[in-house]
């Protein structure tokens, strides 16, 4: 027998605001987050901009023995991590210390690694800050999760580079459904704002000049972003009983892997993971009722999910909304999956749906509604989440709104 899954709490910070109140205003009104970059010397750098989260002090979160120990992307790790379970209330109360884990999406410490080589090459120290290696561990954040929430269960990171929140929510999704655990903190948050990933993303040539534009004919790559998301996922029964207030239902969870190419995408591959997500949820594609998209601003990615789009959905892609919300707070690489998950339970809750900004032109190869310019009230009974990384490797969390 199987369990529902409920979604009781919620943890945001991203360029649009530092919680998720100010998230969900951010996304209502259609604001852009993305501006010259401001931490990182971008002076001899063509892309010039980025998404950074503002206003973010680590001081008021933490004791000073804490941040020598702690990445900035940590840092956004623990913060949104207290969110949800804040916002969930009680949900570890009664639970046996086996049966409440902590899965996150895993990240390198790049603050950490950047510094280090900085001390290191450019000020000739002799070492590197004691603590290096802990701030760069790409499971780092969870164990800080684990020490900060006191969450002794099945804990771990996931490693499937811009699907890695959606992989980890996933499977803190199937570990409730199937009786392994009562509750999971789930998510993942990432900076790779520094010098030299900043740089390394330029060598690449995949990053927009000017602004990221989803689905538009003038896209011209992505921007990244920094940020993260959490959520707190339950069982059904236990929620209910608890009188927990219940954000929305996880329904189903679907991957696959292309086997093709390291950067390119395949649309097979990620037809497959969406069909797969709604075979598992038990719906039909006629039902879905909003698609929130990977939508990089990529040539190539936003043709092929839009192909991939066409090759689920059909006729009803027609009258279906798909819309990207990096174009309003970026790539989040690692924890993009759960930002664009929190934003999808917020359209879900909230009955809108959040607006593809910076569509400028048509592009016959992206005919779809992506919500341009602007969020639109309309009521979200079922909806998708879509992550389609590099190396291939794909996830899609299917949700629907909680009606009580």
């Amino acid at each position: 027998m199987t369990a529902r899954v409920a979604i009781t709490g919620l943890g945001a910070l991203s360029a649009l605001g530092n919680d998720v109140p100010t998230h969900l205003a951010g996304l209502r009104a259609g604001t852009v987050g993305i501006g010259e970059t401001q931490g990182v010397d971008v002076s001899t750098m063509k892309t010039k901009i980025s998404a950074e989260v503002r206003g973010f002090t680590p001081e008021e979160h933490f004791e000073p023995r804490q941040l020598g120990l702690l990445d900035r992307t940590s840092q956004f790790a623990v913060v949104v991590a207290r969110q949800a379970l804040a916002d969930a209330g009680p949900a570890l109360e009664g639970v046996p210390r086996h049966r409440a884990g902590a899965i996150f999406a895993a990240s390198v410490g790049f603050h950490a690694v950047d510094d280090s080589y900085h001390k290191l090459y450019a000020d000739k120290a002799p070492r590197p800050h004691p603590f290096t290696v802990p701030r760069a561990m790409p499971s780092g954040q969870v164990s800080h999760i684990t020490m900060d929430l006191g969450i002794h269960g099945p804990s771990f990171s996931v490693a499937s580079a811009c699907s890695s929140a959606s992989h980890a929510i996933g499977t803190a999704f199937h570990m409730i459904r199937s009786g392994m655990l009562d509750v999971a903190v789930s998510g993942g948050a990432e900076s790779q704002l520094t010098y030299g990933m900043l740089k390394s993303w330029e060598a690449l040539r995949v990053l927009a000049p000017n602004g990221c534009h989803p689905f538009s004919k003038d896209r011209a790559g992505l921007v990244i972003g920094e940020g993260g998301a959490a959520v707190v996922l339950e069982n059904m029964d236990r929620a209910i009983a608890r009188g927990a207030t219940i954000h929305g239902e996880l329904i189903g969870f679907g991957m696959s892997a292309d086997g093709m190419d390291i950067t390119a995408p395949d649309m097979a591959s990620a037809a497959d993971s969406m069909r797969f997500a709604l075979e598992d949820a038990g719906f039909a594609p006629e039902q879905v009722d909003y698609v929130s998209a990977h939508g990089t601003a990529t040539v190539l990615n936003d043709k092929t999910e839009t192909a991939a789009l066409r090759h689920v959905f059909g006729d009803h892609l027609a009258r279906l909304p798909v819309s990207s919300s990096k174009s309003q707070y970026g790539h989040t690489m690692n924890a993009s999956g759960a930002l664009d998950l929190v934003t999808t339970v917020l359209a879900l809750r909230e009955g809108f749906l959040p607006p593809t900004m910076g569509f400028n032109e048509f592009d016959p190869e992206c005919d779809i509604d992506c919500v341009p310019n602007a969020a639109r009230n309309a009521p979200i009974e079922v909806a998708i989440s879509s992550s389609f990384a590099f190396g291939g490797l794909n996830a899609v969390l299917a949700l629907r709104r909680y009606n009580g």
